[in-house]
């Protein structure tokens, strides 16, 4: 199809700005780029930058054309949010939805030569203001603009416990003319049959006009399949597509052309792993499953959820997410989970998690919110949900899909108004469930995340559906509440820290550098926690003597705490089939619950997935002096206990035999005790060795080394202490780093915990790191940054 692209420069207006801007682009794009405001992410520049689009802005642009025929259409791909569009000065369309694809017919309004075409944005903030005052709706997030939920716009554009108030306005995906009359291909429905070893697909293409159409399937190797529309072929030899640690991902091209007269005049290429894939929901003992199965198996997902990457949408491109999704990788991901509060995902980030193996479970964009009950709102979701479902659901990747986050939950509170919660049960479990139905049946849907029965009834019911749970952080619980608990599928669940030190150093200046100042409680929107951090931190780690050392102890507990629940769960598995944790990435940067933080740096919580979530894993439930003491005053109280069950995780498709080693020590490297035994673990499972008893064990200086060793070859590790690291007694482990071509071995003189190595930029990506080790050696490979100027640190160091 041939387009008239109508990209490039545009001349952006108001009563105070008058400049030149990209588009795709925005109000802050145009003007960021021009000198002419301030980075809304340094320091407390977004308090400047919110009001900004108080203001009405126009996007104006000249253009010559030739009309092709007697019908044109104007194409919107993406318009943020409420505008006019005007073409040689006469209304065109007025839009309200960011996340639409628009066609507007302007052939009465072109002429053939210069024409001019303009968009309209009015303020966003006074029209969702004159909203709420004509009728306020329930909102269950504090830290948003009141009455965001009027407008079809990224949720978390107006703010949210982790980002900024930065309301943007502009045409931030492509916009184009075409011949209206031209057949284009408006729709492909693919849908797969796997029959005993045998795959078959079927295709129907939809075009504008009559046309004829041609439909092949091409192989990963380029052999053709060809396909009459609307039929179904039976694939040879079909490669299976398999997420990632469970095998290759090979995807097959399905091409339509549109064809008039012979000559090809519209062309559709979608890409599709042949698979099947859908949450198992079977009976068992604990109540009912909640677990991925993909071609006949079932797998435990690990994984964490996504926001949105950035808040000026401009800068988002294939490469970046590309990036993001190899850290992914990097921490053994196998899934992750697209917030409701954001906006549907580029075409490029789902063809990127069909050729990486990444799993999505994927909520629509409604989140956290009552929403407006009118017709004219339904039908504005309704054509929202088509236009996505339909340029997304090919997509081998997709594994479910969620209708909201977390309104269920909060529409069951008795503080929501009775017609809103009937509008969310229209909504939700009438009108969008249809919609699925229609559009792809084949896909998992669930009402919304969490969910159990649906209907208001038990959202947070731990035997059924997915949870969500912030006990442990929101509930100031400590870390080892999360083994009292046996999820099902643990699709959110999170602890905060702060960004990277040197990522804080590019934010701010020296004087703000103080987890209370006022920059870095602007750079904090979960109120007041910095001070929650602390708490943790008081609980846990001695007080930090400078700030940088207190940035690196925050990053400690985040790990710490995500560890203990993932683990946990991966010690339950088939009773608990997924862990998404609370939260991979920034979009600003921000004392947040991510493990990547805004500017790619990652941290603690990072190299702890990668450990927790390798697909042979050895982990150790133990019970020391504070399992059942609430503080160091209560042992006149209570008496304790040190024990320790080792687990070993196989989440492989082959059977694993190896030895699992242990080595009860002295902080200063002394061995005490030792035990090895040989274990085999069938695949897609786990296995136990007795607890041990160590009799009360000095808690203070002594502490549990474990290992699992495959064809002498250690895969995993890990070590235990029996008190709060505040209380045990680290020796100075004089660590010393040695840097050999791509490999840095690090030498230490004692027990030494979450040794972190880094470089000035904080760019350094190791094979490990924020890693225990026993006194001696141990070697890590340089994966990306240069290992120049190093430094280390180690928990004897949080003091």
């Amino acid at each position: 199809m041939e387009k008239f692209t109508l990209n490039g420069k545009w001349r952006v207006t108001s009563n105070t700005y008058d400049t030149v801007g990209d588009v795709p682009g925005s109000v802050y794009s145009a003007l960021l780029a021009n000198g002419l405001m301030e980075d809304p992410f340094y320091r407390d520049n977004e308090r400047t930058a919110t009001g900004i689009t108080d203001e009405e802005f126009v996007f104006s642009k000249e253009f010559t054309y030739t009309k092709p025929s007697d019908s044109v259409l104007l194409v919107c791909e993406g318009l943020d949010t409420l505008c006019d569009i005007y073409i040689n000065g006469q209304f065109v369309a007025h839009a309200n939805n960011m996340h639409r694809t628009y066609y507007f017919e302007v052939a009465k309004y072109l002429l053939d030569g210069k024409n001019e075409i303009k968009v309209v944005f009015p303020p966003y903030d006074a029209y969702i203001k004159a909203k709420t005052k004509e009728k306020e709706i329930t909102s269950g997030s504090a830290a948003t603009m009141i009455g965001f939920a009027y407008v079809r716009k990224a949720s978390y554009m107006s703010g949210w416990d982790w980002g900024p108030m930065l309301p943007d306005a502009g045409i931030w995906r492509d916009i184009y003319l075409i011949d209206g009359n031209t057949p284009r291909i408006t729709d492909v429905r693919i849908l797969q049959r796997h029959e005993e070893g045998k795959v078959f697909v079927s295709v129907k293409a939809t075009t504008s006009a009559p046309a004829d159409v041609h439909v092949k399937i091409l192989a990963p190797n380029g052999e053709e399949t060809a396909v009459e529309n609307g039929s179904e072929a039976e694939i040879k030899n079909p490669e299976l597509w398999w997420p990632n640690g469970y095998g290759a991902h090979p995807l097959y091209s399905v091409v339509c052309e549109s064809i008039v007269n012979g000559e090809v005049v519209d062309v559709n290429t979608k890409k599709i792993g042949l698979r099947t894939l859908y949450i198992s929901r079977e009976k068992d003992e604990w109540g009912e499953e909640f677990c991925y199965k993909v071609n006949g198996i079932k797998i435990f997902a690990m994984g964490a959820d996504y926001i949105p990457e950035d808040n000026i949408l401009s800068r988002l491109n294939r490469e970046r997410s590309k990036k993001l999704l190899e850290d992914c990788l990097f921490a053994n991901f196998n899934s992750i989970r697209i917030w409701g509060g954001g906006f549907y995902p580029e075409d490029y980030f789902f063809e990127l998690c069909d050729e990486m193996g990444i799993i999505l479970f994927l909520d629509l964009m409604f989140a956290c919110t009552a929403h407006p009950s009118d017709k004219a709102f339904h039908e504005n979701a309704k054509q929202e949900i088509i236009d996505n479902v339909r340029r997304f659901r090919h997509h081998a990747c997709i594994a479910v899909i969620s209708g909201n986050n977390e309104i269920e939950e909060q529409a069951a509170g008795d503080w929501w108004k009775k017609e809103e919660k009937e509008n969310y049960l229209y909504m939700f479990e009438e009108m969008i469930p249809s919609i699925m139905q229609e559009e792809c049946p084949e896909i998992s849907f669930i009402t919304s995340s969490p969910t159990s029965h649906g209907g208001f009834v038990e959202p947070q019911n731990e035997t059924m559906g997915d949870n969500h749970y912030w006990a442990v952080w929101h509930g100031n619980l400590p870390f080892q509440e999360y083994r009292k608990h046996y999820f099902r599928f643990l699709s959110e669940y999170g602890f905060q820290s702060f960004p990277s030190m040197k990522t804080i150093e590019e934010f701010t200046l020296p004087e703000d550098r103080n987890p209370f100042s006022a920059v870095m409680e602007l750079h904090q929107r979960n109120a007041s926690a910095n001070g929650k951090i602390l708490n943790y931190l008081s609980q846990t780690y001695l007080y930090p003597m400078n700030f940088e050392v207190l940035v690196y102890a925050s990053q400690l507990l985040q790990a710490e705490a995500i560890k203990y629940a993932a683990e946990h769960m991966r010690r339950n598995r088939g009773r608990c089939m997924g862990s998404l944790y609370w939260q991979l990435n920034d979009c600003w940067p921000v004392a947040s619950w991510a493990s990547v933080d805004s500017n790619g740096r990652y941290k603690a919580l990072h190299y702890e997935a990668r450990r927790f979530y390798q697909p042979i894993h050895v982990s150790c439930a133990e019970i020391g002096e504070y399992s059942t003491r609430r503080d160091i005053t209560d042992e006149r109280y209570f008496g304790y206990e040190t024990k320790a069950q080792i687990f070993v995780n196989n989440d492989s498709l082959e059977d694993v035999e190896g030895i699992v080693h242990w080595t009860l020590c002295k902080n200063d490297g002394t061995i005490l005790e030792e035990g090895s035994q040989k274990v085999r673990v069938k695949a897609l499972s786990y296995t136990s060795l007795e607890e041990m008893d160590f009799h009360k064990t000095d808690v203070s200086n002594n502490y549990l080394s474990f290992s699992f060793t495959v064809n002498d070859e250690v895969v995993s590790s890990g070590a235990v202490l029996f008190t709060k690291p505040k209380h045990f007694k680290f020796l100075n482990p004089k660590i010393q780093v040695e840097v050999k071509g791509d490999e840095i071995t690090v030498t230490a003189d004692a027990f030494a915990k979450y040794v972190y190595i880094y470089n000035e930029k904080d760019d350094l990506v190791l094979s490990d790191n924020f890693f225990d080790m026993d006194k001696g050696t141990k070697t890590v490979k340089i994966v990306s940054g240069k290992a120049t100027n190093l430094q280390v640190k180690s928990v004897y160091d949080s003091r």
